[in-house]
């Protein structure tokens, strides 16, 4: 708890993340199309000077901000996202630029490839958010915000942040690419168009039998009940 609560001190000065870009078109993830959207809060943890939020809302909360980003992919193949919500910060009315906190989220997130049956990353992925910074929220969203609208705000900055990250890695590893290379520095012409007979074979080829959904499911939820906790910040 102590560790936890030492990394929520750190997201208070952590850049804040823009969410609001929704009805614009979603970044560039390859092949990637949402499949199970897994949310738990086992260690959920409340922080300092916090109004209090149930495991099921923060649960309601992040599955809705997840299927509101992700929903928006439509490559050719499944991914799963398994989310763990393990410490929050709503802020509650303070006196103004001394001692009034601002909303944080911690949350560890893991993805699965489908097809292959397997994590994408072994060890969870740590998401940091804070509350993002407008005229309403700049002396503290406590004092201006619901708890749910901080909950919103919260949530739909960490699956930007969770979006961003699964963008680094497909750049970098190439976790969304059909061929497996990394997405960033592609280059090189476009496709050609298929031929009569390589449509004709495509229509005959038969279809890949997706993973058990309900298997996929409990082993996403299982891994994220284990998360690493990150060191506590050095003195």
């Amino acid at each position: 708890m102590t560790r936890l609560f030492a990394l929520l001190g750190l997201v208070l000065i952590t850049a804040c993340t823009n969410a609001n870009d929704l009805d614009e078109a979603p970044t560039y993830l390859g092949n990637f199309h949402f499949g199970h959207n897994v949310v738990v809060a086992p260690n959920l943890t409340k922080g300092p000077a916090s109004r209090e939020a149930s495991k099921e809302e923060w649960i309601e909360a992040m599955t809705t901000a997840m299927s509101d980003r992700f929903g928006r992919y439509d490559g050719s193949k499944l991914y799963h996202l398994g989310v763990s919500v393990e410490g929050y910060v709503l802020a509650i009315p303070g006196v103004p630029i001394l001692a009034s906190p601002k909303s944080a989220l911690i949350l560890n997130v893991t993805a699965w490839d489908d097809a292959a049956g397997k994590k994408l990353n072994e060890k969870p992925h740590t998401v940091t958010v804070v509350e993002s910074i407008s005229g309403s929220t700049f002396l503290g969203s406590g004092l201006t915000q619901s708890k749910e609208k901080q909950m919103l705000n919260l949530s739909r900055n960490a699956a930007k942040q969770i979006q961003n990250w699964l963008e680094n890695q497909n750049n970098d590893k190439g976790w969304f690419e059909d061929d497996g290379m990394p997405a960033k520095g592609k280059t090189g012409p476009a496709p050609e168009a298929p031929t009569e007979t390589d449509a004709a074979a495509a229509d005959e080829a038969p279809a890949p039998e997706a993973a058990d959904a309900t298997d996929q499911v409990v082993t996403a939820a299982k891994a994220t009940q284990e998360p690493e906790a990150a060191a506590p910040v050095a003195e």
